[in-house]
């Protein structure tokens, strides 16, 4: 049966087009439920029970189906998800619906269909002959989809009388509209709201915990006192953003200070980019990646940025007296230059909420159902719930949503969604690392799989058009031991005329990796390939990443090859590109490389080509530096894990060897020339790598710290930069110039991917270089792989398609790719500093010379060398004497008592494990020495931190 509908449209010339929409309904949709006569086997895929029998509810005892409404799925997806919940059926009109309102809520809602386990049956209520229905005159396209789900439920329950009269099998219509339920009850249809049908299910009482809290008002604490200023609508905020009055951005809360925020502006205006907020009142209820709209305080209500290291650890969730004697500590006598544009969140554009990782912090209250929950992520307010579980979730990793943030209460309300596993496990605390910096690590898909080549994989005469044969050359490739996903090799030999060739050859990744398909669509979302301390993340299946694209010894590769001609002094002479075919001689470590080229006796091809290699990197990297490139420097640290338990049982700073720079030269200059070739092809979409220069204020701290040891920094430029590090050196303090780089690392910005047709700025500051990409590791980085397929077109060696040439669609690839390579590096981190926690867990306390890296106005953060480890001490701490503490912001230095504190000074530390915070296991460190009676502690071990256990003691206790 054919519908259509007829409009007249006006054209952009004035002219009047008709359009017609033509509708087919069907006769032939099944209706999902397995073994009804009716329909047959009409229904593809997962499909319903025939006797849904798992959940037994009071309220519906017969067996039966759910049918949910839009903003049940929206908003009550975590019980969806929930295995106790099966057999529903999810209406073509609800998910269409659910689509453009929410895509992360319709992918989850589509996993969850496709899982056979969970029989979840989507029914083409729209393309039924008996659902269809058209939408009336003077109705509301959201009233007409209300009425088509009655429709869909009521012909659901007449149809199943047919198949089942004995069984009395039925549909629930779910809603949480009060206006939709009782007119479904009128008509007959069986309807309950969610949090009725979920109270019925006796048997599953854990549910509750997981239903969100929609309705703010009866959420409200009981106090009843307005702690917030009301939002403004999302009308007057637009108003006022388009006549100035208020400025849009994003909400970055403070891991430091839970009362201090910053607002990053949205748009080119360079005045007030960046918008400081102080106060809970100011911060009114935005939460971290928040779109907000702000308004700026008079210039007397100005503040500069808080040095006070404030965590919210009070108990009492609702002492706002505390809190506003707290705020007064932010606001000190400060010079007026310090003072920053400060303003207040007048209302929120848009929530950027996600499911967060934390523990509960049980209720002091006894039978207490309300309790707060504490997320890892200290830029996140603590979160209410209620929850029947408290005692079996209390030393577990959980995953909480939040639901919403009345303006009288301290707090936001939300719902437990998970429980991950118990606290310190080390399974579980990766999986709340990867949960928390959003790595997408679920494993492969089946689609994805299919798309891998079949085993066994040899390389065939047609794989050969369009690729040179390199496998005479003597190729070799040097990496970190223990790597497997191998992404470049290299050659150097000598030519008839004098001349040296040099190859660089990078994993062809992109043959395996076809534009669109499921396998390309799944790298790009995961960007990058993540690497913690015991777990590597692949972007792309194992098979490629450890095997196929491995450019490993003795076997044939594919590969793309950056191969240039140079003279003695590393001059290049001639550049040219090609897909080869290579075979490597050796799979070598930093280590054994840098053997050879030391070694007097060996003198094969292999050796000679590292030798040769060694001999241009040196000469490049001196090139390099002499046009201003910076070499910056920051602590890497190595773990050394048991072999049985995979604990870390040493912990080293990395050794860098000349093979390191070796290695990285010519990386630098294969990713130089590829970057000018793809850029002279495709000047407007080509994918580029740029490193802004730092504004000036970046460099304060670093001006600041070198003039308080009487050596002067200049940072003009990056040329002034280098040399006046280079000329930091003290006879006396060798270490300083290393903490004068690692410092000024602190102070660059964050190196980006941008599509060239969408800015003019091509600089890459910390490289000296007009123009960079990344093009030699497709193995672990999406951005790679475009710029091979850019290049392949290039020289002719593939085909273009739409994508590739669509710089819109480019630009919002890279906005992915940083994202992605932001969260990659985090995730490390985190990775390091629990590998680090475990460490010392088994250590012990010990005691290390340190050095002051930054001052704050109560702590002073040092690094320690010998483990690359960053801490702070801090010296106001709960239930001690506080001592005279006087900070100077301009030196900057710290003054306890009588002794004063300057960057770069040397300290002794001792450091230990703190576990009385399970939630926040961390490092703690005291000051050692220089001694302060009643601030220092003793470097004697025997007597230290007795309390210690009696904490926990009393923690268990509770």
């Amino acid at each position: 049966m054919l519908k259509s509908r007829t409009f007249l449209k006006k054209t952009r010339a004035g002219g009047v087009m008709k359009i017609v929409r033509e509708h087919y309904l069907r006769d032939d949709i099944g209706c999902g439920a397995s073994g009804c006569a009716a329909c047959g086997s009409a229904h593809e895929g997962p499909v319903l029970e025939p006797q849904p029998l798992d959940r037994v509810s009071s309220l519906c005892p017969q067996p039966h189906y759910l049918l949910p409404d839009t903003n049940v799925l929206l908003h009550q997806i975590d019980v969806l998800e929930d295995p106790a919940i099966r057999n529903v059926i999810v209406l073509q009109t609800v998910l269409q619906e659910v689509r453009n309102r929410s895509a992360p809520v319709y992918k989850r809602i589509r996993d969850v269909t496709n899982n056979q386990e969970k029989h979840f049956y989507t029914f083409t209520n729209e393309h039924h002959r008996e659902t269809y229905v058209e939408q009336l005159q003077g109705e509301t396209s959201n009233d007409r989809n209300d009425r088509a789900i009655r429709v869909a439920a009521k012909w659901y329950n007449e149809h199943l009388k047919k198949m089942s009269a004995e069984n009395q099998l039925r549909v629930i219509f779910i809603t949480n509209d009060r206006k939709n339920k009782e007119k479904a009850i009128e008509e007959g249809i069986p309807a309950f709201t969610c949090e009725e049908y979920v109270k019925s299910l006796t048997a599953n009482p854990e549910l509750i915990d997981r239903l969100a809290c929609l309705s703010e008002e009866g959420n409200e604490i009981d106090s009843g006192k307005i702690i917030f200023s009301e939002h403004l609508p999302l009308s007057k905020l637009q108003q006022g953003i388009k006549s100035g009055a208020y400025l849009q951005g994003t909400f970055r809360a403070s891991r430091e200070n839970y009362l201090e925020a910053t607002v990053w502006v949205h748009g080119d205006t360079e005045d007030n980019k960046e918008i400081i907020l102080q106060g809970l009142k100011n911060l009114n209820r935005a939460i971290h990646e928040d779109t907000v709209a702000v308004e700026l305080l008079a210039k007397n209500q100005w503040v500069a940025p808080s040095s006070v290291v404030l965590l919210d650890e009070g108990q009492n969730e609702d002492d706002m007296e505390k809190e506003e004697e707290r705020e007064c500590i932010l606001k000190t006598a400060v010079s007026e230059k310090m003072l920053k544009p400060t303003g207040r969140v007048v209302g929120i554009i848009r929530r950027n909420w996600r499911p967060y990782c934390g523990m509960l912090s049980k209720s002091g209250i006894k039978e207490s159902r309300r309790h707060l929950f504490t997320p890892a992520d200290k830029r996140i307010p603590r979160i209410r719930i209620e929850t029947r579980q408290a005692s079996t979730l209390e030393g577990q990793r959980i995953i909480v949503a939040i639901d919403g943030w009345p303006r009288n209460s301290r707090y936001p309300n939300g719902h437990f969604v998970k429980n991950l596993g118990e606290v310190g496990d080390k399974e579980t605390e990766t999986e709340v690392l990867l949960l928390e910096h959003d790595v997408p690590h679920q494993p492969f898909s089946q689609a994805v799989l299919s798309l891998l080549p079949k085993m066994p994989w040899s390389i065939t005469e047609k794989d050969m058009k369009n690729r040179e044969d390199l496998r005479h050359l003597c190729v070799c490739s040097v990496d970190p031991p223990g790597c497997t996903d191998i992404d470049d090799a290299l050659h150097c030999r000598e030519l008839e005329n004098g001349n040296l060739e040099v190859g660089v050859h990078i994993a062809d990744v992109s043959y395996f990796i076809r534009p669109g398909n499921a396998l390309d669509q799944e790298s790009a979302r995961r960007g990058t390939t993540v690497y913690l301390c015991e777990k590597r993340i692949d972007m792309v299946p194992e098979l490629l990443s450890s095997n196929l694209c491995s450019l490993r010894s003795n076997v044939d590769r594919l590969a793309f090859s950056c191969i240039w001609e140079m003279n003695h002094n590393a001059e290049i002479l001639k550049t040219r590109f090609t897909k080869s075919v290579i075979n490597s001689k050796a799979s070598l470590t930093y280590a054994e490389a840098q053997m050879r080229i030391d070694s007097s006796t060996m003198n094969d091809s292999i050796t000679t080509s590292l030798r040769g290699l060694n001999k241009l990197a040196k000469i490049l990297k001196k090139g390099r530096i002499e046009n201003g490139a910076l070499t910056l420097s920051s602590p890497e640290v190595r773990f050394h894990m048991d072999s049985e338990t995979h604990d870390p049982i040493d912990l080293q700073t990395k050794e860098l060897r000349e093979t390191n720079s070796m290695v990285e030269e010519f990386m630098l200059l294969a990713n130089i020339s590829v970057a000018k070739k793809i850029h002279e092809e495709f000047s407007e979409h080509a994918l580029l790598r740029k490193h802004p220069a730092p504004p000036p204020s970046n460099y304060e701290i670093l001006v600041k710290a070198a003039k308080s040891k009487n050596l002067e920094i200049k940072t003009d430029t990056a040329k002034a930069l280098a040399d006046s590090l280079d000329r930091a050196d003290s006879l006396t303090f060798p270490y300083l110039n290393t903490l004068l780089r690692i410092l000024a690392t602190r102070c660059m910005m964050q190196a980006v991917y941008f599509c060239s047709g969408m800015d003019t700025d091509f600089h890459h500051y910390g490289l000296a270089s007009p123009i960079y990409t990344h093009f030699t590791s497709p193995i672990r980085r999406y951005a790679d792989i475009i710029v091979h397929r850019l290049l392949a077109v290039a020289v002719g060696a593939d085909c273009t398609y739409p994508e590739l040439t669509d710089k819109h669609k480019l630009a919002e690839l890279c906005k992915n790719l940083n994202f992605r390579h932001k969260m990659a590096q985090y995730a490390q981190r985190a990775s390091v500093a629990f590998h680090t926690q475990l460490f010392f867990k088994s250590k012990g306390i010990v005691s290390e010379e340190a050095y002051i890296l930054f001052v704050r106005k109560n702590a002073l953060v040092v690094l320690i060398p010998k483990y690359g480890l960053e801490g702070t001490v801090f010296f106001e701490e709960k239930d001690k004497p506080k001592p005279r503490l006087t900070y100077d912001d301009e030196i900057p230095s710290l003054k306890i008592e009588d002794t004063v504190f300057h960057i770069f000074d040397k300290v002794k530390v001792k450091i230990m494990l703190d576990s009385s915070n399970l939630q926040h296991q961390k490092i703690r460190m005291s000051l050692v020495e220089p001694q302060i009676p009643g601030i220092s502690v003793p470097t004697d071990t025997s007597n230290m931190d007795i309390s210690e256990p009696e904490t926990k003691k009393k923690k268990l206790q509770k």
